[in-house]
């Protein structure tokens, strides 16, 4: 009992400090790859945020990364809109994975017109991810899409050749999807070190 007293005395004399619980970070979005949630700092997609994602070419698995996020959303009665996707989207794959096509829109835009339709998707704040594929697009146009993805509170996903790796990236997260083997890698997270090791990918194919 004495020794209750005697630290409650020196917590009052204030010559022991009293450490607060750790405050934990909210989880974000989960990716819906384990192996990915993982290695990013909250555990999932960044919020209200660019996530760019670098492919060496088509047909490595780019849509199965981001299908079950939008399946979720989909659930919820969130819009899904592509704008501008190189191929028309096959209804029975989308419906495979899960997503409401009946929350899905697609935008058919010109190269010059494809940003701005992006970036006034991800403003309205009436989305629940947009997705893009700009091309030739530089660091400031790249900033456009992060700015009105925080200002939309909405996910905002833009697909680019790999090649682009080497240039710097306004983005909140990059990350890497390789067909040959079939892994991802962090590029880039903000909030957190880039995990360096390459993570197996599970295309489904």
């Amino acid at each position: 009992m004495g020794a209750v007293v005697a630290l409650d005395s020196l917590l009052n004399e204030r010559r022991v400090w009293k450490g607060r619980p750790a405050v934990q970070a909210p989880r974000l979005p989960s990716t819906g790859h384990a192996a990915l949630d993982a290695v990013l700092p909250g555990g999932g997609w960044p919020e209200s945020a660019l996530s760019e994602i670098l492919i060496a070419g088509e047909g490595v698995g780019e849509l199965q990364l981001v299908w079950p996020t939008l399946a979720r959303l989909s659930a919820r009665g969130e819009r899904i809109v592509l704008v501008a996707p190189p191929h028309v989207p096959y209804p029975q794959a989308w419906l495979s994975a899960g997503v409401d096509l009946r929350q899905l829109s697609v935008i058919q835009a010109a190269a010059r017109d494809a940003l701005w339709a992006a970036e006034q998707c991800l403003r309205s704040g009436s989305c629940g991810a947009v997705l893009c594929w700009p091309q030739q697009v530089d660091d400031r146009a790249l900033r456009r899409l992060q700015v009105a993805a925080e200002s939309g509170q909405t996910l905002a996903f833009a697909y680019r050749s790999l090649e682009e790796a080497i240039n710097p990236s306004p983005a909140a997260l990059r990350l890497a999807v390789e067909g040959r083997p079939a892994q991802l890698r962090v590029l880039k997270c903000r909030g957190g070190l880039a995990h360096s090791a390459p993570i197996a990918f599970n295309t489904g194919h």
